[in-house]
């Protein structure tokens, strides 16, 4: 794909691995549509996305349907159309077992990580096939498929999202739509209520996650590296 003028919309753009992937894409010649659910957040990072590139963006809680409908209408107005689709929004409760886990906590979880993914993929399909293709990018987890405990609904919900991709995935190959989910490892950003530090340089940065994306866009229309797992290359020891 030339990414050069294409629409491309990244939920959960506003900080960490989006905010990372919206300015990659805003760099090398896309224009980027970005959401999340924070206003503050939104306006900061639209006005230093704008300094590299051609943005816009607004509120949307990926739980709800009708707003994730909304913002893609938006983005199609705006841009007059999509090719780019990186679902990056999400949540998750950490060091909490489930009989400790309220109904609500699964669900927020569920909603946001899966159900948001969903919502974003049935409205954009149409408008990638307006343009006779493109490319759906979902962010998941290592913890797709490695479970641990007091991570039980988020494992739960990058499972599900795993599942949800490598089906989709078949079913838009042929409508030249594809589809990659990307299963990185640990990422120094606040994601969790983890905090970016120097002593934790080991991890993947936010910039690591872009440039898998820009790569996945910029291969070859012939091949598709349908999941891509990418890991720290060299954690701390063990004790």
């Amino acid at each position: 794909m030339d990414i050069v003028g294409r629409s491309a919309l990244v939920t959960g753009g506003t900080k960490g691995i989006g905010f990372a992937i919206a300015e990659a894409l805003a760099k090398v010649g896309a224009r980027v549509f970005i959401c999340g659910r924070d206003k503050n957040d939104l306006k900061r990072a639209l006005e230093s996305l704008a300094a590299v590139g051609t943005v816009a963006g607004d509120v949307c809680d990926v739980r709800s349907e009708e707003q994730v409908r909304m913002v893609l209408e938006e983005c199609e107005r705006i841009f007059g159309g999509l090719d780019i689709l990186i679902n990056n929004a999400g949540m998750g409760y950490f060091g909490t077992y489930v009989q400790d886990l309220t109904g609500d906590q699964f669900r927020q979880t569920l909603e946001t990580n899966l159900f948001g993914v969903f919502y974003a993929c049935h409205y954009a399909i149409p408008l990638l096939k307006r343009r006779k293709g493109g490319y759906i990018i979902n962010i998941s987890s290592l913890a797709g498929q490695n479970a641990h405990p007091g991570m039980a609904a988020y494992n739960a919900s990058k499972f599900g999202l795993n599942g949800f991709s490598e089906a989709l995935m078949q079913e838009v190959r042929q409508d030249n739509i594809k589809v990659t989910y990307i299963c990185p490892g640990s990422v120094n950003t606040y994601f969790g209520g983890d905090t970016p530090s120097d002593s934790k340089m080991w991890q993947l940065q936010p910039g690591d996650i872009a440039q898998v994306v820009i790569d996945l866009l910029e291969m070859n229309d012939r091949a598709l590296p349908s999941k891509v797992e990418i890991r720290p290359s060299k954690p701390p020891k063990k004790s």
